[in-house]
């Protein structure tokens, strides 16, 4: 009877220190696993042992060593007091069996009672624990917290004792501190988990597609979003009132630079609302008087600085010049905007899409798009340094100025020139091998 009583204590032993291994292993997971920024919201949140689970995660590197010193002393208990347990518990099974021999008995036993451990110490004690803390991190870090604080507590000074032993350690292989738990995402990264929070629902596309946006803000320069030369519709110093009038009416547009004779000479910008009430008919009317002094700006200059341009000098409108001081065109707080949130047309913008198709492998596509949206769309990875639209592409690739009719291969899609103002490319037909089309293209430009 007392020999029962003692097999059955050890098994008992046996079982609490699998649930043991169990705890710390779920502990450690838990801890890697869950986000700082999610316990700091469970405490304002007044969950139960937050505010201990938030300690934890603040000494990280601690706590970890903790998990694993428990994770070590439970395993090396249940090796030593599991085994003897279970083998004593077989032997009456091995008795009735017909197994009398000490030492067949003994290798027996211990075989079986090592097949039972194993198997109760990686279910119970490691895979089971582990799968669920990865899954449920949250909870499982506020369920270990008490316990798991206790036994940091109770171990701390040999707990500092083996960090500074580990820290010696890998300073001897060139690894400085121990830590680095918690370092910085990446962009790459981040964008990574951006796409996988689309995949499971947790993010919209519209969410996702203004993310990208953000992300691209700070990468793109202003000669990318300006408004060319060759598009800027401006007033001239000299030109009659009724004419900047009519220009007005069909243009639409709110800001217009004021020159002399060309856009090399801007005096100013005008605002159509400082117009309101004015008798354009007067042949006295001086559109200097109503002029805002105009602000220039290089055509690299990063958008995000552009848009503390704006902020700053609160005129919407600034003149882009090229490093020669050059006018090169016209950039607007709406150009910059838009980078972010997509087109923003009102109710008198009539912009043409930048990419239509035209057949089932053929596409109309405007000159001036951008090679952004020409690889996204037709799944290229095409690149430049000095040009960043499809026909500044293609006039690099000829080395020559363009003319209707001309092909360019660019990178096993064929580009036509079908349409050519003076000596702008205005319209291209983009050809792709009808194997490669896809009904997954973009379906609309930005």
């Amino acid at each position: 009877m007392d020999e029962l009583q003692d097999n059955l204590l050890y098994l008992s032993i046996a079982i609490l220190l699998v649930i043991l291994n169990g705890f710390f292993v779920a502990a450690e997971f838990a801890l890697v696993k869950v986000r700082g920024s999610k316990l700091e919201e469970m405490v304002r949140a007044g969950r139960p042992f937050a505010k201990t689970a938030l300690w934890l995660n603040d000494h990280l590197d601690d706590s970890l060593s903790a998990c694993q010193l428990g994770i070590t002393m439970a395993s090396l208990a249940l090796g030593w007091v599991g085994e003897p347990a279970f083998a004593r518990l077989l032997e009456p099974v091995f008795h009735a069996a017909g197994i009398t021999s000490p030492a067949a008995l003994h290798t027996t036993g211990f075989f079986v009672a090592f097949l039972i451990i194993t198997s109760l110490h990686l279910v119970i004690g490691e895979q089971g624990p582990k799968i669920y803390a990865i899954r449920r991190p949250e909870v499982m870090i506020l369920w270990c917290a008490v316990p798991l604080k206790f036994f940091y507590v109770l171990f701390y000074p040999f707990l500092i004792a083996l960090s500074t032993t580990t820290s010696k350690l890998l300073q001897l292989v060139g690894i400085e501190g121990a830590s680095e738990h918690d370092t910085p995402h990446t962009e790459a990264e981040i964008r990574t988990l951006i796409r996988q929070a689309v995949t499971h629902g947790e993010l919209s596309n519209s969410e996702h597609q203004l993310i990208q946006g953000v992300f691209e803000f700070d990468d793109m320069i202003c000669r990318r979003v300006m408004v060319p030369r060759s598009d800027v519709s401006y007033f001239r110093v000299d030109q009659p009132p009724e004419e900047c009038l009519e220009m007005v009416r069909q243009k639409k547009h709110t800001r217009y630079p004021l020159c002399k004779e060309s856009l090399e000479n801007v005096l100013g910008i005008v605002h159509i609302k400082d117009l309101v009430g004015v008798d354009c008919k007067a042949q006295t009317v001086d559109l200097s008087e109503f002029a805002h002094p105009p602000h220039h700006v290089p055509e690299t200059i990063p958008i995000s600085q552009l848009l503390k341009h704006f902020q700053k000098t609160h005129q919407l409108m600034a003149i882009v010049v090229d490093e020669y001081g050059t006018v090169v065109g016209v950039v607007t707080l709406e150009n910059v905007l838009e980078q972010i949130v997509g087109s923003v047309e009102d109710e008198f913008d009539a912009e043409a899409p930048c990419i239509v198709r035209d057949r089932d492998n053929q596409f109309l596509v405007q000159g001036a798009t951008s090679l952004e949206l020409v690889n996204q769309w037709f799944n290229l990875k095409l690149e430049a340094v000095d040009v960043d639209t499809l026909a500044g592409i293609m006039l690099e690739r000829v080395d020559r100025l363009l003319r209707v009719g001309d092909k360019v291969e660019l990178d096993g899609v064929v580009a036509e020139v079908i349409e050519v103002v003076g000596t702008r490319v205005v319209q291209v037909r983009v050809t792709v091998p009808k194997s490669s089309v896809s009904n997954n293209m973009p379906a609309e430009d930005k």
